[in-house]
């Protein structure tokens, strides 16, 4: 494990200096999911819901997140985002909806909160939208699948939480 780079030497919180750093290629990659009742995921599924298109409204939301992430993440710097997806897969064999997020940028510093912003926003936007006809829904398993660039090189988790 590594050392904790987010304090200086009074022990308090400071952003890291990468200014040091070579610039890489960088990929992140995560997932989450939100699980609701049957009936909920069919009127996402249908597109039937008051608000509209929940996943094309979501999709656009995380894309916003990623963006704005250092204004809502105290100690990530503002980067020059190259691209971002975002997908979804209906799962209703066990009544959710399994999200993912890959950001891309060359920079100094990696977009693993980004891509993990992206996600936690689609997951709030499917639940905003969906709360009018279900309150039970639950955002859970967010995580990171992979990173890759920068100093400490590749990551993949190896299975899911």
């Amino acid at each position: 494990m590594g050392e904790l780079t987010h304090f200086n030497q009074e022990g308090r919180a400071r952003m890291v200096d990468v200014s040091h750093k070579a610039e890489t290629a960088r990929v992140a990659v995560a997932r989450g999911e939100i699980r609701m009742k049957p009936e909920t995921l069919q009127l996402i599924k249908n597109k039937s819901l008051a608000k509209g298109d929940v996943l094309a409204v979501s999709q656009v939301a995380a894309i916003m997140g990623a963006k704005k992430t250092p204004d809502i993440i105290p100690m990530c710097h503002p980067l020059l985002l190259s691209g971002i997806d975002v997908s979804f897969e209906i799962n209703e064999a066990e009544s959710k909806v399994e999200i993912q997020a890959t950001v891309k940028n060359t920079g100094q510093t990696g977009v693993e909160m980004e891509a993990l912003t992206a996600v936690s926003v689609a997951a709030l936007t499917i639940y905003d939208m969906c709360k009018a006809v279900e309150k039970s829904m639950v955002i859970s398993d967010i995580y990171l699948v992979s990173k890759s660039g920068g100093k400490s090189g590749e990551y993949r988790r190896e299975q899911k939480p």
